[in-house]
This record gives structure tokens, C-alpha cells and sequence, in this order.
């Protein structure tokens, strides 16, 4: 009988870790199916721009497809929902922003920020540009807050929503304005209207706005980062136009459901690092002012909390209520 039992339990842990294995991706050979990258955002934004880019490059690399899926709405909790349920498996990425850790600050969020995901790859990061409609008669941003508190309730901020919205109300409050801010599904849609002018302004992504600044189709008036950048050596940053302490920087990541094979987060940062350290890339990115960024799954995972203490802070101060 001892002898019957011993063999029962060592047949029984062969078939269940059978079908254990049957179950388990196979990490090994990953990716064995094209790979979907989800975008909160609508198309001509800078989350879209960065995510057709290093999805085209990471297909050549691995040899399957990445499909872009642009999923916008509720301030990029829609798509961000769809990546928190699905399989860990490293099939399905989310295309994340700075929005991802603003929004626990003002939403009840049907998923948790920080238990509910992994982190694969940090892309890089890049200032905003504070911008106007070609025809507002100002020049500067010192002449722009100036309009602003002379005709309260005049200005009109078109704002992407989500990280754009934080960013347009701690301009708000820093300035002293009185404001409209007016959401947008993304930042395309945001800037038609500033340039048509059915809004003054926009705080937007210098990856975004770029090529309307360079047709003058509006005015950029300093850049909200440190330091000058240097796709526009010429324009000041907020400090020196007269907003000193007003700094807002993006950075572009990739995550995925939790629980996904570190295997796969770390085959995906070594294929990513490989194609951030191409020239080319480097070149893009300076060309929209942004510079890249190497992190590992560790470090993102561990900057996440404190991101979104940080901003968390920033919402409080702009009075920016929390919706349900």
C-alpha cells in the first residue's frame, strides 16, 4: 500500500506539473504572437507619436507585429482599465504618461496604480510649452498673465486632460488667474482649437506642439522645465519669463498587467535600450526636446509611488477636486 501511495503522489506531481506547464507562457520564446500596445489617448498626441515609433521599431526587432490601439476617454482611464484586467502573459502594454500617476489625486479609479501593474520600459522624458493662438496679442508670458487677470475669466486652456490638466492648473494657480480650462480626448484635438482660436492657450507636449510652433500656427511663450531646451534654444523657461516655480516635465513609460514573467519585462527593457541607444532615436527625441531615459522594471516600479505623492501634493494646492 505505502508502495502504491508513493508512486499515486509522484504520478499525481508529474501530471499536475504538466499541466502547470501547458498553462504558463512560454516565456522563452516570446513574443510567439503579435504584441498589442493600448494608447489612452486619441491619435496625434505625444503618447501616440512615441508609441507608433518604438512599436514599429520593436517589431523589426522581434519579428511580430506590435499593434497600436488608441483606446482614449476619462482622462486615459478607459485604455489604462483595459491593460489592468488583462492577461499578465506581456501580450498586452500599456502605452503610460505622467497621467498615469496624476489621476489617483482626482478619480475613484476602477483599478490600483500601484498593485495593479508592472513596469517593462521608461522611454524618456520632455517639458511642456506653454503656447498661444497666433493672433492674442501678447508676446511674452509675462504679458499673457498680465491679460489674463486684466479680463478675468477671458482665457480659455485647452488642455488634453490628464497630465495636461495638472499641469494647466498649477499654471492657474501659480499665475493667479482665473481661467477656463476646457478638456480635450488628446492633445490633436486640444490645439485645433487654440489654433482657430475658439481657445487662447495651450499647455501642451513639445513632442505635440512642436510642428505647429514651427509653422506659427501658434506662439510659444517659455517652456516649463529647468532649463532651455535645446529644440528651441530661443524660448525662455518659466522662471525667466516670469513665472519661477512653475516646472512640469512628462515622461513616457510601457507597463502591463501585474503578475507578468520578469523574464518578459527585462526581454523587453534589453530589446528598448537597445533601440533607445540608436542614433536615430536619440536624434528624434532631441528634435521635440525630450532626452531618453534608461530605468530598469525595479526603478520605474519603485518611482511610481512617490510620483503620485508628488502630485497628489500639486492637485491639493490648484483646489482640483476629486470625482467619483
Amino acid at each position: 500500500m505505502k508502495r502504491k501511495l508513493t508512486w499515486g503522489l509522484v504520478l499525481g506531481g508529474i501530471v499536475a506539473g504538466g499541466v502547470h506547464a501547458a498553462q504558463a507562457p512560454d516565456t522563452a520564446n516570446y513574443p510567439i504572437k503579435p504584441i498589442r500596445l493600448i494608447v489612452p489617448q486619441a491619435p496625434g498626441g505625444s503618447n501616440d507619436v512615441w508609441a507608433r515609433y518604438f512599436g514599429g521599431q520593436l517589431a523589426e526587432r522581434l519579428g511580430k507585429q506590435v499593434v497600436v490601439d488608441n483606446r482614449p476617454g476619462a482622462d486615459g482611464i478607459i485604455g489604462t482599465e483595459l491593460v489592468a484586467k488583462a492577461n499578465p502573459d506581456g501580450y498586452t502594454l500599456l502605452m503610460t504618461s505622467t497621467a498615469f500617476v496624476m489621476n489617483p489625486a482626482v478619480f475613484k479609479l476602477p483599478y490600483d496604480p500601484v498593485k495593479d501593474f508592472d513596469w517593462a520600459v521608461m522611454l524618456g522624458t520632455g517639458p511642456v510649452v506653454i503656447a498661444v493662438n497666433a493672433a492674442l496679442p501678447v508676446k511674452t508670458l509675462r504679458e499673457l498673465i498680465a491679460l489674463g487677470k486684466s479680463k478675468p475669466n477671458y482665457l480659455t486652456i485647452a488642455s488634453a486632460g490628464g497630465f495636461m490638466h495638472f499641469v494647466s492648473a498649477m499654471f492657474k494657480s501659480r499665475a493667479g488667474l482665473d481661467a477656463t480650462i476646457v478638456l480635450y480626448k488628446g492633445g490633436a484635438p486640444a490645439l485645433i482649437d487654440v489654433i482657430s482660436g475658439q481657445a487662447q492657450l495651450a499647455i501642451s507636449t513639445l513632442v505635440t506642439i512642436g510642428p505647429h510652433l514651427r509653422s506659427g500656427k501658434v506662439r510659444g511663450l517659455a517652456i516649463g522645465s529647468a532649463k532651455r531646451s535645446k529644440a528651441l534654444p530661443d524660448l525662455p523657461t518659466s522662471a525667466e519669463a516670469g513665472l519661477p516655480g512653475y516646472e512640469a516635465e512628462i515622461w513616457w513609460a510601457w507597463s502591463t498587467r501585474a503578475g507578468t514573467p520578469q523574464s518578459v519585462l527585462h526581454k523587453l527593457n534589453a530589446e528598448m535600450a537597445v533601440i533607445q541607444k540608436q542614433p536615430e532615436t536619440e536624434k528624434r527625441f532631441a528634435v521635440e526636446g525630450a532626452e531618453v531615459v534608461l530605468r530598469s522594471p525595479a526603478e520605474i516600479r519603485a518611482m511610481i509611488p512617490k510620483d503620485i505623492a508628488k502630485w497628489t501634493k500639486v492637485a491639493q494646492e490648484a483646489g482640483m477636486q476629486k470625482q467619483h
